[in-house]
């Protein structure tokens, strides 16, 4: 268990690296917007398309820890190559490996904390994963910013390349025999087996799967464009103070998330899943109301704080769900994908609409429209959404 807290923690430090650094460090090797944009554009279509074969890999596989070890050094190697050769073949083939392994990398340690713990405790384990990982994200923008500042950009990839070799150390630790690989796959034992209780078409057929789907797409075309259209309105209105404030905007709600994420997950086992999903939506369409209405920069990091409410329910409700839909299947990594691809849908579009709303109509009603589809998401959770705790008991 603990093994897979600094897992976890390192591996975050590891994804960090990839983050907005990219576009920096490839603008400081005279790469043109169209160039960075093409490799940000195919490295997101691969994380898309590649959601439901990344759940139905792991799945398939026999051994969650090395799908997961060789993820994490592929990634380690992409960074290296992004150091070393910032030229457009290789940072194009980078780019596609890192999406790809990123692919698996969620359901591997989704499927191994399933695997140690089991369907009953695995509210608690997914809440101390999140706490890790925003521990993790938040160590890692601090560690390579400061690098980025003080040496050189491309510092923040040999530093990432660097944290993948304890990300491999604390997966060590982590002993095969200690995951139940039948669980690890939301599988049960039968005394009889069911083939149509196994089946991917009866897993897809499943009501509530199909629902959270498409909740958590409502979620991600609410959501993905806020922080983004908030930064411009920032910058717009204190173009002095924009970095530190957009910053403390990244950064509150990972602490929020490091703080609240492990009660949601005791409370998920309490209360059930429902009333923390109506809670999150409730926190997402609160924020784009004030969001529009707000108008004093500083008081938009205030606001930030309903950010991390609903971020610290998601990063537990959604791999939680799924396990609750998927148990007794045998895939429950492909069911993740699932809702992965549903996440990746919902963020491209939400970019794309937001813009196009700002862009013709102002800011406020942007943010007033995002709102909305939150509420929408609220309403389908409420009058639709069943509850999934007892799925397992």
């Amino acid at each position: 268990m603990r093994g897979l807290d600094w897992f976890i923690f390192f591996l975050a430090d590891v994804q960090t690296g990839f983050g907005p650094f990219v576009a920096v460090y490839l603008t400081t090797q005279k790469w043109t917007q169209v160039e960075i944009g093409s490799v940000l554009s195919i490295g997101g279509l691969i994380s898309l398309i590649g959601q439901m074969p990344g759940g139905a890999i792991v799945d398939a596989a026999r051994s969650e820890r090395l799908v997961a070890g060789l993820a994490v050094a592929t990634i380690g190697t992409s960074a290296l190559g992004y150091a070393l050769w910032p030229i457009f073949p290789v940072i194009l083939t980078a780019a596609t490996l890192h999406a790809a392994a990123s692919c698996v990398l969620g359901p591997a340690i989704a499927a191994i904390s399933l695997g140690l713990v089991g369907p009953l405790a695995i509210g608690e384990r997914l809440g101390r994963n999140a706490r890790f990982a925003s521990l993790g994200n938040g160590t890692a923008a601090a560690v390579m910013g400061t690098c980025g500042y003080l040496l050189s950009s491309r510092s923040v990839f040999l530093v990432t390349f660097v944290l993948a070799f304890p990300t491999l150390l604390a997966l060590s630790r982590i002993r095969e025999h200690e995951i139940d690989v039948a669980e690890a796959h939301g599988a049960v034992v039968h005394e009889e087996s069911s083939v149509s209780a196994t089946s991917v078409l009866n897993l897809m057929r499943q009501r509530p799967l199909v629902i959270f789907a498409g909740a958590v797409l409502l979620l991600q075309l609410a959501n993905a464009a806020m922080l983004p259209l908030m930064a411009g309105v920032v910058t717009t209105r204190s173009s002095q103070w924009a970095p530190v404030l957009i910053a403390a905007c990244i950064v509150v709600p990972q602490a929020i998330v490091a703080l609240m994420a492990p009660s949601v997950g005791r409370k998920a086992q309490q209360w059930g899943r429902r009333p923390l999903l109506l809670l999150g939506f409730a926190a997402l369409a609160v924020r784009g109301l004030l969001f529009a209405t707000v108008h004093d920069p500083f008081l938009l990091v205030a606001v930030q704080l309903f950010d991390g409410v609903t971020a610290a329910v998601f990063s537990v409700m959604v791999p939680l769900i799924v396990a609750d839909v998927a148990c007794g299947s045998g895939h429950f990594n492909l069911a993740q994908g699932v809702v992965g691809t549903a996440t990746g849908i919902g963020a491209s579009m939400s970019t794309v609409l937001a813009g196009y709303a700002a862009d013709r109509f102002g800011d406020s009603v942007a943010f007033i429209g995002l709102s909305g589809v939150a509420a929408l998401g609220l309403a389908l959770i409420w009058f639709v959404m069943p509850e999934t705790r007892p799925a397992c008991d």
